[in-house]
């Protein structure tokens, strides 16, 4: 199964839930209502973009690795010389621009779905996706008046745009809800324009909240079992208040149409991006400046965390604002801005919502206890344009002669590096620490992907020189009565944790 935003055996473009609680002035006896008050304010989404011209090519068409590019026409079959079915082909693409130079360029158009949020300004929703690629964008109203649109700005990591029209028809607006208080079970309700049927109105509930698609680095959708397909790309979920609390963005499907898994941008997400986008036409998002990972049970025990909560810090960016309070790799986020990081994915999006220059009290949890420290927030974007988010080199470690002869230990067999392992295994020439050079079948390390030419940087948060050191720490911690050990291991420039079960010495 695979992820993708418009086709089948996959996570589709498409649209998903609406929350429910019951109507003022009795109970819930149908949708009419709601969705008579809600479709003037959904609108379609057309887009147009020129198809590629198809490239010159040597030999005959059709000839084995000589792909005909999307959007080009057929080739012309080919004929014994002389046969009439070759007059007949060769006619008919002359007349419909075949292969002709200054044929008129072919145009693709797509269908999405979007809603109006402003009706004096006339700002409308929808996803990035359904926009990314257009030359000329037409909104389309209920009532089929195009108006041609322009886009204010869109983000690729929350797949959320920003379009603006101009026109004297009166526009119908509908809110903004508060996603974060539905809850599974909720009625919702989606409208939007699946396969291009336009004011197509669905029904369902709150299948689940919190999903990550693999989508992008902030996933955190609602799930629904309302009918969404094709075309609901960028459709509001209503609850029953009639307010938007998710953008319709992907469905899970093997046929290609509804099967009743829907996912939808949760509006407190949407929100933020929306209102960044109306004021700077891009994002502008919180950075911490560190690299994270799940927290295991293993890597909790190791670390004498009371529960595997919170995000790991692998590393740090160096001169980023974590950096600079004094984070460091080996701590465990557990609160930011007093709120708590029960998971390594809500880190992200927490930092991201926060205002950019804001001081915020980070609590991280280092060797055996927890600390607090004031981190003041960076802006991703700009990190990104500076190039921060590159690591930066260590300082060069001093020649240290011949290592010592391998160590086994936790079913590794380590060394140190030396001139032959580091073009063996394209080692950093600063590169420390102590290399795997064979990993046993069956093993723990094994199971948690750990391979010959890995780098063990630190076992136990303390760093390690040579084999000897690995093998103390093991010992120690063994000692001391642990059931597992962590160790940090750098693989081709990133790193990461992982936890081993000790096992008998």
């Amino acid at each position: 199964m695979a992820l993708a935003l418009a086709g089948a055996l996959s996570f589709t473009a498409v649209s998903g839930p609406a929350a429910a609680q019951a109507r003022p002035g009795g109970p819930v006896n149908g949708f009419a209502d709601l969705a008579e008050k809600l479709l003037p304010a959904v609108v379609n989404i057309s887009t147009t973009q020129a198809a590629p011209q198809r490239a010159e090519r040597s030999g005959r068409p059709g000839a084995p690795g000589q792909e005909r590019p999307e959007g080009s026409r057929p080739e012309i079959p080919q004929f014994p010389p002389g046969s009439p079915f070759e007059e007949f082909f060769k006619d008919f693409f002359d007349r419909h621009g075949g292969d002709r130079p200054d044929a008129p360029q072919r145009k693709a158009t797509s269908l999405g779905s979007g809603f109006v949020i402003d009706a004096k300004n006339g700002y409308v929703v929808t996803n990035n996706h359904v926009v990314q690629d257009a030359d000329e964008i037409t909104v389309i109203l209920q009532d089929d008046t195009n108006i041609k649109a322009e886009l204010v700005g869109r983000d690729s990591k929350t797949d959320v745009a920003l379009l603006k029209i101009k026109t004297q028809h009166p526009l119908v607006a509908v809110p903004f809800g508060d996603s974060d208080i539905m809850r599974v079970g909720d009625w919702v309700v989606a409208i939007g324009n699946p396969f291009g049927l336009g004011g197509t109105v669905t029904a369902g509930i709150v299948s689940a909240r919190q999903r990550d698609i693999n989508a992008g680095p902030y996933d955190d959708f609602l799930q629904t079992d309302a009918a969404i397909n094709r075309g609901n790309s960028g459709g509001p979920m209503f609850n029953l208040n009639g307010e938007v609390i998710g953008i319709n963005t992907a469905i899970f499907s093997p046929s290609g149409g509804s099967v009743g898994i829907g996912f939808a941008i949760p509006s407190n997400i949407a929100k933020t991006v929306v209102a960044q986008l109306k004021e700077f036409g891009r994002t502008k998002r919180g950075w911490l400046g560190v690299r994270i990972q799940g927290v295991t049970p293993e890597i909790a025990e190791s670390l004498g965390l009371p529960a595997p909560k919170g995000a790991l810090v692998a590393s740090v960016t160096p001169n980023g604002p974590a950096a600079k309070a004094g984070v460091q790799a080996g701590d465990v986020v557990t609160k930011f801005d007093g709120k708590d990081i029960n998971e390594m994915r809500r880190l992200p999006r927490v930092v991201a919502e926060t205002s950019i220059d804001k001081s915020v009290p980070v609590e991280v949890w280092r060797k055996g206890k927890a600390q607090t420290m004031q981190v003041k927030v960076g802006e991703l974007e700009a990190a990104e344009e500076s190039g921060l988010l590159a690591n930066a080199p260590e300082e060069p470690e001093k020649p240290k002669g011949n290592g010592p002869k391998p160590t086994e230990a936790l079913g590794l067999k380590l060394t140190g590096i030396t001139p032959e392992l580091r073009q063996q295994f394209e080692l950093k020439a600063d590169q420390k620490g102590v290399v795997v050079t064979e990993v046993a079948n069956g093993t723990p390390a094994a199971e948690k992907g750990v391979r010959p030419g890995d780098v063990i940087v630190e076992v136990g948060q303390e760093e390690v020189k040579a084999p000897g050191d690995v093998a103390a720490k093991v010992q120690k911690a063994r000692e001391q009565g642990k059931k597992s050990i962590l160790l940090l291991i750098e693989r081709q420039g990133d790193l990461r944790f992982v936890a081993l079960p000790l096992g008998q010495g």
